[in-house]
């Protein structure tokens, strides 16, 4: 037999942003499954202590960090508070973000701040403030959660798109600063998934139908299909893997 710890995360921390819910809860859930313990990040206390309930339901070690992670004051502090109370941060889930749908030219400057603040500036200030623990340490893995929106674009959606492109290059951009220092920084970008921000269009059948044709899978993809992509990407088996965008989509991104 082979050494089966490649993918084991046992004594590992995992901070995951935007925990709450939908993807950022299912990463936790499966990381924790996979042995890390996990620290839960969000903005609002109630949600957040469901989900750590749920997780402790499971059987996994999970606390919760309350801070906004639009704001680099408080991820500085936020980060600085579970390195000291909790202790090292071995593994950062950069899930946080949000989704505005508007015609382009329509498209307000409030949700274009809005968009920019919480899916380019967070992976910013929470990859730099967890990274500056990491690289003393010389190791640690980050995941930036991406999108097939990195690639592609939709009607209304534009200045998604361009987080997430963005997204995508800054990825690489910590990988070339940071590998030689011992870190892992990837990005994992799912495709269409049945979430609460895609709820909607979930329940839209044209919508659904189009989605179907056009994916070779043939279906929305579900939240658990993420969880073995977020593991080999936090663990020793992704150890040579940097600045890679893996795509989980079913396949969307690899046919016309």
């Amino acid at each position: 037999m082979r050494d089966n710890t490649l993918f084991s995360l046992a004594g590992k921390r995992a901070l995951v942003t935007g925990a709450s819910r939908g993807i950022g809860l299912a990463l936790a859930r499966g990381l924790g499954q996979y042995g890390a313990k996990i620290v839960l990040n969000g903005r609002t206390r109630e949600p957040l202590e469901a989900a750590r309930m749920v997780l402790d339901g499971d059987g996994i070690e999970a606390v919760t960090a309350r801070f906004d992670v639009t704001d680099q004051d408080a991820v500085i502090a936020g980060v600085e508070a579970i390195e000291r109370d909790h202790g090292p941060i071995d593994i950062l889930i950069n899930n946080a973000g949000i989704q505005r749908r508007a015609p382009l030219e329509q498209f307000s400057r409030k949700d274009w701040d809005a968009l920019i603040a919480t899916n380019l500036n967070a992976v910013f200030f929470v990859g730099q403030a967890v990274a500056q623990h990491m690289l003393p340490r010389k190791q640690g893995k980050i995941v930036n959660i991406c999108s097939v929106q990195s690639e592609l674009a939709r009607p209304g959606i534009a200045p998604y798109t361009a987080t997430k492109g963005a997204v995508k290059n800054l990825t690489k951009g910590m990988a070339t600063d940071w590998a030689r220092h011992g870190l892992q920084v990837n990005g994992l970008a799912p495709g269409y998934f049945q979430t609460e921000m895609n709820e909607n269009l979930v329940a839209d059948k044209d919508f659904t139908k189009w989605l179907c044709q056009r994916t070779p899978a043939g279906r929305w993809g579900r939240v658990d299909e993420l969880v073995g992509a977020a593991v080999f990407l936090s663990s020793e088996a992704s150890s040579f893997v940097n600045g890679h965008i893996l795509m989980v989509d079913g396949g969307l991104t690899s046919s016309v």
